[in-house]
């Protein structure tokens, strides 16, 4: 898919909602232009996430629209998985429904620590994933994923 393509078929809403913790369910979720697409859009030069909390929305908003090259650069080179999928067209592909975050807790100036609820639905049936996921901060100043702790619902 083309890059011009992929913009112009971006979501007037952002995927993620806005999510955060003690945000009121049902809050009218943020345009995704002002939201996560400032990030996902926004290219080499673009804005970064500030917090792994927005890193998180953004990520979640990647998986949602396909977007593995986003997923790439903001995850750690070293727990990255080589067979990274995202296709949201691909047989079998999740839905995704929403976003919820449980806690977002600063550890100290380079890792932070996000708990979260994303639902979707495959093959008809409705499915959570709830995990607690770690970030750190690069040399770079950048925000990246490392890895997470799924937990059983």
């Amino acid at each position: 898919m083309n890059a011009e393509f992929a913009r112009a078929s971006r979501p007037t809403d952002c995927p993620c909602g806005g999510a955060a913790p003690n945000r009121a369910s049902g809050a009218k979720p943020p345009r995704y232009a002002d939201c996560c697409g400032r990030f996902i859009d926004g290219g080499d030069g673009g804005d970064a996430p500030a917090t792994a909390l927005e890193l998180m929305r953004s990520r979640y908003t990647a998986y949602v629209l396909g977007d593995t090259g986003y997923l790439r650069a903001t995850w750690a080179a070293h727990t990255c998985p080589a067979d990274l999928d995202a296709d949201p067209a691909a047989p079998g592909a999740p839905r995704w429904l929403g976003l919820a975050i449980r806690r977002h807790d600063v550890l100290d100036a380079t890792h932070a620590e996000v708990e979260f609820v994303a639902r979707y639905k495959t093959g008809g049936r409705a499915f959570r994933l709830h995990e607690s996921s770690r970030f750190t901060r690069g040399d770079d100043g950048r925000w990246r994923y490392v890895d997470g702790d799924i937990h059983e619902n």
